[in-house]
């Protein structure tokens, strides 16, 4: 019993660091670089006939050159909802519609501009690294409860602590690795 136990808690740990990690690359997706990428603008909401619905289930993209990112839509009646949603959005960006495609022209960025995104990625690693933390201080209080109400050593609560130390930092150094990683994109010109 105590075992499954511990499994479980052990299991729902990776879970949860595994969601950390993954909500921390999406964050570093939506900093934008100098290059086109559809991640900035594909989660965007546009209002669909009354629904508000994701951009990615309204249109393809593609990036045909490295600063021009191509928005073609299933349904050409969704244009202007499509173009009112990136303008509203305030990327920086200006969409211009020939009535069948919506390109978007990504602006070189200036150093000062590149350093704020800097500041920002580095922003959002700190809060993926306290998130892994607030999931290792979980996994610890529920080891606790095991250990007052199912009776589990003082060395199995140890092993497991060691256990949960490691896993996070192991988590935080792919955070730090993808915050290098942005970073250099970011400082790239």
């Amino acid at each position: 019993m105590d075992n499954e136990l511990v499994e479980l808690v052990m299991e729902d740990t990776r879970e949860r660091m595994a969601k950390a990690i993954e909500h921390v690359k999406v964050e570093f997706a939506n900093v934008r670089t100098g290059r086109a990428s559809s991640s900035l603008v594909e989660n965007l909401v546009v209002d669909y006939y009354g629904a508000d619905t994701p951009l990615k289930q309204l249109a393809n993209f593609s990036v045909p050159e490295p600063r021009l990112l191509v928005v073609s839509p299933f349904d050409k009646g969704a244009m202007a909802a499509i173009e009112k949603a990136i303008s509203n959005a305030d990327l920086g960006l200006n969409p211009s519609n020939d009535g069948v495609v919506i390109r978007l022209a990504f602006p070189a960025l200036t150093e000062e501009r590149r350093r704020s995104f800097v500041k920002i990625v580095k922003t959002k690693a700190e809060d993926g690294k306290v998130a892994l933390r607030g999931v290792r201080r979980h996994a610890r209080q529920e080891i606790e409860n095991l250990e007052k109400e199912q009776g589990l050593s003082k060395d199995e609560v140890e092993r497991l602590e060691k256990v949960l130390d490691k896993m996070t930092q192991d988590e935080v150094a792919v955070v730090d690795a993808l915050l290098a990683h942005k970073e250099q994109e970011l400082l790239e010109v």
